[in-house]
């Protein structure tokens, strides 16, 4: 396995600068994305982990924790370990869920033993994998025989009405190159028979495969607008293609046209895999 992640593709190398969160934009994140878009399916994802009554939970791409705040919250005496590629993100997440034990660590190549954990969760990361098969065998090694595997992934764009909107803002302001982050990284990893391949590859058999929608709610679609042109990768790929205040300015007034002024909610489709060992 250490062999297949030295020897990954030009193209997948490439693909991480996408996984790389810097400076300010971890808090935008934080602030503006984590309570509309994030927090309804970490509660929603610790109650499945909660079910499972683990005693050593793993998270993947934790991010700033806010799973890894449900987990704490719902999971009776687990021990958490939550885990970030990015130290921006690790940085916010150990100040925000300071129960939790925190490691900056990459997915492709876990820092722990074999069978250290009885459950591993990762909640909208698996899709910034560069290899997500080889990253599932990781996940598979250091799991117990009798552990599992819980982790969500986006449906397709059009099923999550702010970022549809969002991919529509940024179209406006760079309509003959706008950023293709949000559809080709995001929302790309949208075919839930393409994840359940991937984990069996890995060394994991999907049990359990769901489609959840639920509703999220923001102060304004500006808010909105402000949180993923300056708190996501979208960020540095927006200015190398003009202003970023002024197009965040272009993004919120077409999403503002989208969801309505004022207070905004909007659906979201993700699919919810569970997965055990082979």
């Amino acid at each position: 396995m250490r062999k297949s992640r030295e020897v990954r593709s030009v193209a997948s190398l490439a693909n991480e600068t996408e996984r790389v969160w810097v400076d300010s934009m971890a808090e935008a994140y934080e602030r503006w994305l984590t309570p509309t878009v994030f927090r309804p399916f970490a509660r929603d994802l610790a109650r499945r982990v909660s079910a499972h009554a683990p005693p050593r939970v793993l998270e993947l791409a934790a991010g700033t924790g806010v799973l890894t705040r449900e987990l704490l919250a719902t999971v009776d005496s687990a021990r958490v370990t939550a885990t970030d590629l990015n130290p921006a993100m690790v940085d916010v997440g150990r100040r925000r869920a300071p129960g939790a034990t925190w490691r900056q660590a990459d997915a492709m190549e876990l820092p722990f033993a074999a069978g250290e954990f009885d459950l591993i969760t990762c909640q909208f990361g698996v899709m910034f994998f560069p290899d997500k098969a080889a990253a599932f065998a990781e996940a598979r090694r250091v799991l117990t025989p009798d552990g599992a595997l819980l982790l969500s992934t986006w449906g397709t764009l059009e099923t999550h009405d702010f970022q549809a909107a969002l991919v529509a803002g940024l179209e406006r302001a760079f309509p003959e190159d706008p950023p293709t982050f949000m559809v080709s990284v995001p929302h790309g990893y949208a075919d839930a028979d393409i994840v359940v391949a991937d984990l069996r590859a890995g060394g994991l058999d999907a049990v359990r495969v769901e489609t959840v929608t639920l509703e999220g709610h923001a102060a304004s679609a500006a808010d909105l607008a402000a949180g993923y042109c300056t708190g996501t990768p979208l960020r540095p790929a927006i200015e190398a293609r003009g202003d970023l205040s002024s197009t965040t300015a272009v993004v919120a007034q077409q999403m503002e046209a989208r969801l309505g002024t004022g207070a905004v909610k909007g659906s979201m489709t993700a699919h919810v895999i569970e997965a055990v060992p082979t």
